[in-house]
Order: structure tokens, then sequence, then C-alpha cells
């Protein structure tokens, strides 16, 4: 398809049922079907006012100054808000129901030198956490055991045989990492042969463990009111707690006094890596957690960086894109520990082995997820046509361990609440589920474990796991139709949320840099997201595996400066064929403006998400 035959492909809209907002440059349905809309109060001018009083009581640039404002930070918010820190932000540990339970009892094994073992989940979140407590503990004289669940053979959550295993070996507590919350029969069975703590946040289902302690911001009664963090987070509120009660004992008056700023890498990695908003306190763990990680102080972390090739400076792109697919991958498809050794080893030349190994994991789980997600996208197509609200999909020799990701780029694809299954040998299925901005879709699948539909199944509003038999698909989608019926009503493509405009002339480190003071971006703040008008594309290119990346040089109707741009995923995109048409019409593009720095070289590049016919 040309460019020429994007001016007019689409029927008209309907009308809306209430006034809109003029949208960003005209741009009301989009090469991807978007319309452009601006940042609420983007054409406001009590938002230029405020931005403008920002800038000048603080000596911004202008632009940042107005992106504060869009984004309701007020003047004396500022500081705190490009600054921010665990001092001013992080309340006392002692908030958290049984946190200080938890910490006592974990002091009591240190003192003591008891051997503790430890049940972290598979993924980034479960190994953080588990590598931040293994080496807290270890520091301090305990010995500690491990356990990161085989996905595949024993399934999400603690499983008695792996306890019992770590009782056998001696343990006399067990800690559950990012996981335990709904494991009441088998921690309560674990708790009569010793302590059991569980560090967690995901959503409650029902009744709580009966164990020593459960820490969970998540649980009914707590009023810490961090509803947003992740496990790392509370594992890291834990030690603080901990470490604060060995002081007040004078422990460290005859042991080493631990750094725990130096465990905020693996804070950073975990928060990010969930998908845990970036406002306040987490704001602060990503901040910081990224400065300690770019001293590449954790041999492990520091060997996934090169493998993967990451330059610096690191951001939570860094560690969404380079570093956690990485390390899930093992959890995926491979050996479920080895990301937990990976961020634990010391060794250089074990954690390069290790590195690599992921890298290559990782490598394949990419070929498994492109098996799946045709014939899955053809299925969600099909359900989509059809008017579910919730996609429901599952198939044989479907790898369980990547399902996660297939649904995540089909809630891309349709912007629908979807499940993803895949057909085990036993007849069930088990598989994960992704939602969109605004619906709670763990709920929606503890309503159905508790209806009856689902044998297992639990998570948050964006994420969650399940399993039920394979005859029960019908029904669990009839029931998620139901109770996310709203979903039903959601536009194919979400709506694009503009910043500002700028002109091609104007996109420049300077703006990529006064721009990213904002950071870091991830969910709960968003990358500013800005439109370049009439565009048009002096040179195209295709680069990287199989021209998978497209690589442009863009010019502004009046010609002048030029700017580098790329489109990733270019042979799936829409945009592509529109950018590559030597004929075409100038173009509006939206993307991400940032600063890249190359042999000794920075220069910005215009990160394209979308595109539209210039009328």
């Amino acid at each position: 398809m040309s460019a020429a035959d994007l001016l007019a492909p689409f029927p008209a809209s309907p009308a809306p049922q209430e006034e809109q907002e003029p949208a960003v440059l005209g741009v009301t349905r989009s090469v991807t079907g978007r319309r452009w809309n601006w940042r609420e109060g983007g054409q406001a001018s009590h938002t230029d006012r405020m931005g403008m009083a920002i800038a000048q009581q603080t000596g911004l640039p202008e632009i940042v100054g107005r992106m504060l404002a869009l984004r309701r930070i007020a003047p004396e918010q500022v500081a705190t808000y490009l600054t921010p820190t665990l001092r001013a932000l992080m309340p006392d540990p002692s908030t958290f129901t049984d946190m200080d339970t938890a910490a006592a009892r974990l002091a009591t094994a240190i003192r003591n030198g008891e051997t503790v073992g430890l049940f972290g989940d598979y993924d980034v979140d479960g190994a953080c956490s588990t590598a931040l407590l293994t080496d807290f503990l270890r520091r301090q004289g305990c010995t500690v055991l491990t356990h990161i669940p085989d996905r595949m053979r024993e399934g999400y959550g603690p499983n008695a045989p792996a306890i019992a295993a770590m009782q056998d070996q001696g343990a006399t507590l067990i800690v559950c990492l990012d996981c335990g919350t709904a494991a009441v029969e088998v921690l309560e069975h674990a708790s009569g042969r010793g302590d059991v703590i569980v560090l967690d946040h995901h959503q409650v289902q029902g009744a709580l463990p009966r164990v020593l302690a459960t820490v969970n911001p998540n649980r009914p009664d707590c009023p810490s009111g961090l509803h947003g963090i992740c496990a790392a987070a509370v594992t890291f509120m834990t030690v603080v707690a901990t470490v604060r009660i060995l002081r007040h004992d004078g422990w460290f008056d005859t042991h080493t006094d631990p750094q725990l700023m130096d465990s905020l890498d693996l804070v950073a990695l975990a928060t990010v890596c969930d998908v845990m908003p970036l406002s306040g306190l987490n704001r602060a763990f990503v901040t910081q957690g990224l400065k300690v990680m770019a001293r590449r102080q954790r041999t492990g972390l520091s060997a996934l960086l090169d493998a993967a090739g990451a330059r610096d400076p690191l951001s939570a792109f860094t560690c969404g894109f380079a570093l956690g697919p990485r390390i899930n991958a093992g959890g995926r498809i491979a050996d479920s520990g080895l990301g937990l050794r990976l961020l634990l080893c010391a060794d250089a030349a074990e954690a390069q082995a290790l590195a690599e190994k992921l890298n290559s994991v990782n490598h394949n789980r990419q070929g498994v997820e492109s098996g799946i997600l045709d014939r899955a996208m053809e299925l969600a197509a099909e359900q989509r046509a059809q008017g579910h609200a919730v996609l429901v999909l599952s198939g044989r020799d479907w790898h369980p361990g990547v399902v996660g990701i297939v649904a995540g780029r089909i809630k891309e694809k349709f912007n629908r609440p979807v499940l993803v299954g895949a057909e085990m040998e036993d007849g069930s299925i088990k598989g994960s589920a992704r939602s969109v901005p605004g619906l709670d879709l763990g709920g929606a699948i503890i309503a159905a474990r508790q209806a009856g539909l689902l044998s297992s199944g639990g998570g948050h509003a964006m994420a969650a796991g399940f399993g039920l038999p394979a005859d029960g698909i019908p029904a669990l989608q009839e029931f998620l139709d139901r109770h996310l019926a709203t979903a039903a009503s959601l536009p194919d493509a979400v709506d694009l949320t503009i910043d500002a405009v700028v002109n091609v002339a104007a996109a420049d480190v300077a703006l990529a840099t006064d721009m990213d003071r904002l950071a870091p971006f991830g969910a709960g703040n968003d990358e500013p997201l800005i439109a370049l008008p009439r565009v048009r594309v002096a040179y195209a290119e295709r680069i990287g595996r199989e021209g998978n990346t497209l690589r442009l040089t863009l010019q502004g109707e009046g010609r002048g400066p030029r700017l580098k741009a790329l489109v990733f995923r270019a042979n799936e995109s829409p945009l592509a064929p529109v950018l590559e048409d030597r004929d075409s019409p100038p173009l509006h593009l939206a993307g991400w403006l940032r600063a890249e720095s190359w042999n000794g070289r920075t220069s910005a590049t215009f990160f394209i998400r979308d595109a539209a016919i210039a009328q």
C-alpha cells in the first residue's frame, strides 16, 4: 500500500458522543488507525502559565516546565519529582502489617546463624527479591538455601516438596518471595516444621495463610498505602527494618554494616520489569538504583549488560528491554534458576558464561514466540470479529513459558484483555493474561477462580496467570465477557497522547536532553511523545537481522537540519510501506526524541511510533 492510498482509506468515523478537543495536527485517523490527542490540559492556557511559572522558579527550560505542568507537578513538588530520594519518599517500614514480626524473626535468624530457605518466583521480580535477601543474609553469617520453581514441572507458587527439601537440609525459617499470599494449604503445612514468612505484593484472593508473617502492601489490613510496589521493594524495606533492629541491639559493633543502597540496582530492575508505576517511591527506587547499576558493581548484571550490548547511560528502557527479557528467558523455556545464579555470581568468568547462556536462551525464546504468534493472531482476529470483550486463546504445542509475551503482543494489536494458554499433556491449560489500562484483569481472574471456573489463578490488574481444564474455555470466556463487558466498546487502537508539536529543526540533542530530565519513563510516567509536522523522508534503508529495522533521515519541508529516525519491527509494521514510499506526500510523525551517544559523539534520534498523511 502506498502513501497515496492512505489519503482517504477509511470510512468516516461516527459522530462523537461528546465534544472533543481538536486532534493534534488534525490527525483523527493515522496510518495505524489512531487519533492523536493532546495530553489532558495540553491546549489549556493555565498549563502554559503553570509551565512558565515552574520554569521561572526552578531555572528549567520552558518546555520541561510545561511537561511537568501537564503531569500535574506543582512548583513545590518539582525538586522531589526530578531528584527523588528514599530519604524524602520512603515511609517507615513498620507501616506494613506484620513487618515488625518478620524483621524480628530475620534478626533472630542472623544472630543465631540459622539456615534459611528462600523460595522465589521465576520472573525478574522473584529473582531480584531472592538475590537481594540471599546476599544480605549470607553477609550476616546465615546459611541460605534457594529454590526457584520450574515453570513446566512445578508451576507458580510454593510447593510442598521443594519447601520440605529445604527443611530437610536444616532450614529453620522459610521465606517466600514474590509468591505465597495464595498458598494457604502448602504454607500452613510447612509451618508445622518451622517458621514461614511471606514477602509478596500480589492481590489477596481470600484468607491469608496462617504463618508467622505475611508482608504484603495489598493485603486489606495493610495501612502502608504502597499498593504499587514490587516484591523486591517489599524485600528491601524488610531488610531495612531488620537492619534497624540489629543496629539497635549493637550487632554492627562487631559485624560489617551492610551497604543497603548497593542493592537498589535489583529493586530498580524488578520495579521496571514488573511494570510498577514510576511515581512516588518507585521513582526514587529506579532513579537511585540506575545510579548503582551504572557503577557495575554487581558482576552478573555487568556481564549481562555486556552480553545484551547495552549502551550508557543506563535507563528504565535498559532494564525493561535489555536485562529483563534475558533474565526471564531462563524461567520461560530453560533453567528457571539461571537468572538468580547470574545475579548472585561474583566470578567474572562464570558470570560471562551465564550471561551468554541467557542471551542464547532469549534468542531461542524469540523463535518459540514467533512460532506461536501468527496462529494466535489469527484466532484473536476471529474472536474480535465475533464481538468478544475478552480474547481467550489456547493451542497445542504452545510453550507455556512464552504465552505471556504472546498475550502482550495481542493486547497491543487489538486493545483488548487477552488470555493465552498452553494445552498440557494432562488435558489442562496453563496460561498468562494481559490487560489494558483501566480494566482489572487480575480481579476478574480471581473472581473466575472463586466461581469455580479456574483451578488456579491470580495476579495484578494488568497481568495474571491461570489454569483450568481444556473444556472449561467457553465458560471462562463467557464469564469474562460479562465481568469485563466494557472492553467490547474499546477502540481497536489506543489513541496517542501527544505532549508537544516540534519542528524537525528544533528536534535536536538539547531538546532531547531537556526532556530526559523527566525520566525514568515507564508505567505511570510516560516518555514525552512529540509530533513532527509535515516531514519528508530524505533517505530510508533496512538494517539489522532480516531487515526488521528501518533507518531513516527526516527533513522538514523548508529543508534545514536533518534528523535520524528508526522504526523497529518494520517487517510487521504498517508504517514501513508509507515511510519507504518515495512518492509520499508530507507526513506528520509521532514518536520519542532521545539523545544517543556512540563513540564519543552524541546525536538525536527520533523513534517513530505513528504516522499520518499531512492534509
